[in-house]
């Protein structure tokens, strides 16, 4: 064993939360991806904000894909900044909701919501020794 706890005493509730932080930096990738065809292909654009907006969307799918590995072997130290991420993620569905398409504020807040419940629900917390 290299570490790693073993996934069979690794409660379910963490072992989703680590599985939805893996989806959500999938997301932040394809958001990355998303925006490097813009300015690919855009006819006018501003080059310094975009490139900037590309690299943290890139460095935040990689911070995400470090925390979610974190929480996976159970390091204590790894659930507040994935907390914070979810704040990030509620409060980028509080934007969507007030600017459009509500749908997707909606769904971005109750999967930050569902997250952040999964990463401090009571067998999390033992799991990481939180408690």
């Amino acid at each position: 064993m290299n570490g790693e706890k073993s996934d069979s005493t690794t409660p379910a509730t963490l072992l989703w939360a680590v599985r939805l932080l893996l989806l959500q930096a999938l997301g932040l990738a394809a958001l990355t991806a998303y925006l490097l065809i813009r300015l690919l292909t855009a006819a006018e654009v501003q080059v310094g904000v975009a490139v900037a907006l590309i690299v943290m969307a890139a460095l935040a799918a990689a911070a995400v894909v470090v925390v979610a590995r974190a929480l996976s072997r159970r390091a204590p130290g790894a659930r507040g900044p994935a907390v914070v991420v979810q704040l990030f993620v509620i409060a980028s569905g509080g934007f969507l909701l007030q600017t459009g398409p509500a749908w997707l504020g909606l769904l971005l807040m109750a999967f930050g919501l569902v997250v952040g419940v999964l990463l401090v629900s009571p067998s999390s917390t033992r799991a990481l020794g939180v408690d």
